[in-house]
């Protein structure tokens, strides 16, 4: 199934033209050897392993970093699909607000109010104001780090029944979603829908379940 952490990466390695190798994990049942031979220590994922060594994702938003910047190496990659900004002013603004995604998606416990919820989201909103994207009028960097708004929050309110991210309260995120999944290159990388749904179903039955058993 599809990770928004793992998904990060192969956007950015797919936008820069980098070739590589897609291997699946169920990281929910059975890990790999091959995840725990190159990951032993947090057994997380995604791990990239070049020329037979493991290149560790624990810190998403520094291997984000090293791809995007791949469009300062050569010419090919500066005409390719520059994912950072070249100002380093807007670079640094990027970084910041990648930062900010990163921690409020990791930072999850599962114990949020919608409230919260929609403080973060008004945050996006405001930060979207006259723009397309959230680096101005292509996917970049911070659109990369905030896919699991643009698609997986969307899976999930219809998964669980509840509405969060709606066009009534933030329109602009709602548009920009719906640019973000259209782009060609996010398109033809985005997990299935009825999958990922299935999936959150699922999920969201069990976590049910064992609230009533424990009531």
């Amino acid at each position: 199934m599809g990770s928004p952490f793992s998904w990060r990466v192969e956007i950015a390695l797919k936008m820069k033209g980098v070739k590589y190798e897609y291997s699946e994990e169920d990281i929910h049942h059975s890990k790999s050897p091959a995840l725990l031979k190159y990951n032993p220590v947090h057994k997380k994922i995604p791990v990239l392993v070049h020329n037979g060594k493991p290149i560790s994702a624990n810190l998403q938003t520094r291997l984000m970093e090293t791809f995007c910047q791949l469009q300062n190496t050569s010419r090919r990659f500066l005409q390719h699909n520059p994912i950072l900004p070249r100002d380093p002013y807007k670079r640094a603004m990027a970084r910041f607000w990648a930062k900010f995604l990163d921690e409020k998606h990791r930072g999850r416990k599962g114990k949020e109010t919608h409230e919260e919820a929609r403080q973060l989201l008004s945050t996006l909103e405001g930060e979207l104001k006259g723009k397309k994207f959230f680096g101005g009028e292509t996917v970049g960097f911070i659109d990369i780090m905030a896919n699991f708004v643009g698609y997986w929050v969307g899976v999930i309110q219809e998964a669980v029944g509840a509405d969060v991210l709606t066009e009534g309260e933030f329109p602009l995120l709602c548009k920009w979603a719906e640019e973000f999944q259209n782009c060609p290159v996010i398109k033809e990388k985005l997990p299935p829908k009825d999958k990922l749904l299935a999936f959150f179903e699922v999920q969201a039955e069990m976590i049910t379940s064992f609230y009533k058993n424990k009531a």
